[in-house]
């Protein structure tokens, strides 16, 4: 790839990320049109979109969006309002500049319009809708910056000195101290200099006065409302701290010097002969006693103050390093350290044969290294699941609009880490069910009205770390599932017998047939039995569970189970005659034995009584034809999915392993109730079960054969 092409990859790869932010911005902003930040932030995208396509010869996705820009600086400035017509035109120009940057044709990407045809638009509602001139919006940037703290807080330096009779007044100044702890983060610092000698002290009089640092949202006013009946019996004074020029100021006496100058307390003259003396500036200026030791202290808490607000600002304006690696470089980077894993099993298998204490050590130092490599790595794989849940945003509004329904999708745990490669898989499925949810589940605004709902219907969309899975869920309140359509649907097909006993998951789960759909009609969302299965398969694919609870009249919940990785697993090594097999350790209850006597007590059924319970089992010896005489006292390895506890004998169960993913092959891969492989220390090949799938195949065998 020439260095051209690689530049212009680059900017597609950053525009994308820009669409993202500005699709993310719009949608927010439609909800808060005055919001001046998110505006910001929407010509912004747009800003870098321009600069840089023109930058790399897309000329055409330039002179498009500087159309678009130009609208949107007169929005920053206050010229045009946010509408919801805006919005709607914004979000088809990202689409179009979208279908430009993968050059699709608008026709295929559905756009609607042309780039002259959008263009027209933005300029006809700009025209329109500059007739209403609403008032400017206000924001921190518009106030005078130096003074405000990343937080868009003032800080002001603030010295109370009452009268000494506001005794009398009945005025207490605790109380007024007090209410200017309310207004925000506040310093406050007694000055005792004015404190006479006890035989001359009047009891009935105030000789204290109080310096503050005060951190705060308000204006001055509301610091000055403070002290609004004491004004003509005090000295205040209050001033802003300028940040700006004590940011520049670096840490040392100087900035007490430069404080206590800026206070009054002393002057430029005295200050510059304090410094000569190599000692520290506090010491010299109260030992002269140019200032008390009040001041100096007074002065110290300002400077740890400003040097806190510094480094809190710092940390915030400070761009975080990243580098872009590509995608399939990572991948290599995952594939060799599961090779070293590997490896690292190998030697620790092998060194164990020597007695040596000294090999021994060095394979538990490289064991130790090689677990922390890989976890490191496998984060670097690991992104927030919210970057997903924020694409359905603008699925849930346009399709709402198009089917003339009012729903919010509403999210939690956006913040939940997933693997890369999980995250890119699951964006089909959640799309799938998403839809279905708003056609098949929420109901119209009218009929939710006459049934007692809120007119606007939610979808929740949450995930959660538990173990080491994911959980996601797909809530709505809309109608819930029909189980009688359903089932009805399921005879008519031959799915069922007539007079079968099924209950309510078994009934839920004939929605994943192909082909399957309850719909009266078909409509350009759904309709035609394409896209559970879909759902089903992908899940599948991602070794994942996925489980439907529905009251009817109250909703749906789709839940979906997945592995955080699909490199490395913990898994359970187990093994039959000499084979090795590999049960993934999340799904793993307890193991037990069972024994001649247990068999003989079960009556030729295999189900085992464990602690009260009756758990069914399945014989893997038999599900792979495994030949050999079976041990005396074998093992179960009881595990949990759906809620409901299965079984799997096998002769052995030798224990905890870290397991290294790989492939089967072309040849391999649809092989049954067998997810993948991976190569053990002592260089065999143990086989990773895919424990659903086989529970499901025996189930649907007993199904049809009894």
């Amino acid at each position: 790839m020439t260095a051209a092409n690689t530049y212009r990859e680059t900017y597609k790869e950053e525009a994308n990320e820009q669409l993202l932010e500005l699709e993310t911005s719009l949608l927010e902003l439609e909800e808060t049109p005055e919001d001046a930040e998110l505006i910001g932030k929407a010509f912004r995208a747009m800003h870098t979109i321009k600069g840089s396509g023109a930058m790399f010869g897309f000329d055409d996705i330039a002179g498009f969006t500087h159309e678009i820009e130009t609208v949107y600086d007169k929005v920053r400035e206050g010229i045009i309002p946010v509408t919801k017509d805006l919005i709607d035109l914004t979000l088809m120009a990202k689409d179009h500049i979208k279908s430009m940057l993968d050059e699709t044709p608008p026709d295929e990407a559905r756009i609607g319009l042309t780039s002259s045809e959008i263009v027209t638009a933005f300029k006809k509602l700009a025209s329109e809708k500059a007739l209403f001139t609403p008032p400017p919006i206000t924001t921190y940037s518009d106030r005078a910056s130096s003074s405000y703290t990343s937080d868009g807080n003032m800080s002001y330096r603030i010295r109370f000195k009452p009268s000494s009779d506001i005794f009398l007044t009945g005025t207490d100044p605790l109380l007024l101290l007090g209410e200017i702890h309310s207004l925000g983060e506040c310093k406050v610092i007694a000055q005792v200099d004015n404190i006479p000698p006890l035989d001359e002290m009047n009891p009935e009089c105030c000789y204290v006065y109080w310096d503050m640092i005060l951190t705060t949202n308000q204006g001055i006013d509301a610091i000055r409302d403070v002290f609004i009946f004491v004004e003509e019996s005090c000295e205040l004074t209050i001033n802003t701290i300028d940040l700006e020029k004590t940011f520049e100021i670096e840490e040392g006496y100087k900035k007490i010097g430069e404080i206590l100058i800026e206070k009054g307390d002393i002057n430029k003259e005295d200050l510059k002969k304090a410094l000569v003396e190599k000692k520290y500036l506090g010491e010299i200026l109260i030992e002269r006693g140019l200032v008390n030791s009040g001041k100096v202290e007074s002065a110290l808490i300002e400077q740890e103050h400003i040097r806190k607000i510094r480094d809190k600002t710092k940390t915030k304006e400070e761009t975080q390093s990243n580098i872009k690696v590509p995608a399939d470089k990572l991948d290599t980077l995952v594939n060799l350290v599961g090779e070293l894993v590997t490896v690292q099993a190998r030697l620790t298998q092998t060194t164990s044969a020597f007695h040596d204490a000294e090999l021994d050590a060095i394979a538990e130092e490289v064991e130790r290294l090689t677990v922390e490599l890989r976890d490191n790595t496998l984060n670097i794989r690991m992104l927030p699941i919210g970057s997903t849940f924020g694409r359905f945003k603008r699925l849930v509004r346009d399709l709402s609009g198009e089917l003339g329904k009012e729903i919010e999708l509403a999210t939690e745990g956006a913040e939940t880490e997933l693997d890369k490669t999980v995250i890119e898989k699951l964006n089909d499925p959640l799309v799938h069910l998403i839809r279905n949810s708003i056609d098949h589940g929420i109901e119209p605004p009218d009929v939710r009205i006459s049934q007692g709902k809120p007119a606007t219907g939610t979808i929740l969309l949450s995930a959660v770390h538990s173990g080491g899975n994911v959980i996601i869920r797909i809530q709505d309140d809309g109608k819930g599932l029909n189980k009688e359509a359903i089932l009805a649907k399921a005879m008519e097909k031959g799915l069922v017998a007539q007079n079968a006993d099924l209950t309510e998951k078994d009934i839920f789960g004939f929605i994943f047939h192909p082909g399957f759909s309850t719909a009266k009609e078909v409509t350009s969302v759904s309709g035609r039995g394409v896209g559970m299965d879909v759902v089903q398969k992908a899940i599948d694919s991602l070794r994942g569970l996925i489980n439907i609870a529905s009251v009817k009249g109250e909703g749906t919940t789709i839940t979906i189970t997945l592995p955080l990785t699909l490199a490395i697993i913990e898994g359970l090594l187990v093994a039959i005659d000499r084979s090795s097999f590999v049960i993934p350790l999340s799904i793993v209850e307890e193991c037990v034995e069972l024994t001649g006597e247990d068999v003989k007590r079960s009556h030729g059924k295999n189900i085992a009584r464990i602690r009260g319970e009756l758990v069914p089992y399945i014989r893997l010896r038999n599900e792979f034809n495994i030949q050999g005489e079976r041990p005396p006292i074998e093992q179960i390895v009881v595990t949990g999915r759906n809620g409901e506890k299965m079984g799997f004998v096998v002769d052995h169960v030798i224990g905890e392993h870290q397991t290294v993913i790989k492939n089967l092959g072309k040849f391999y891969r649809n092989v049954e109730g067998i997810s993948g492989a991976t190569i053990l220390g002592d260089g065999t090949v143990a086989l990773i079960l895919d424990v659903p799938k086989i529970a499901k195949n025996v189930e649907m065998a007993e199904a049809v054969f009894g």
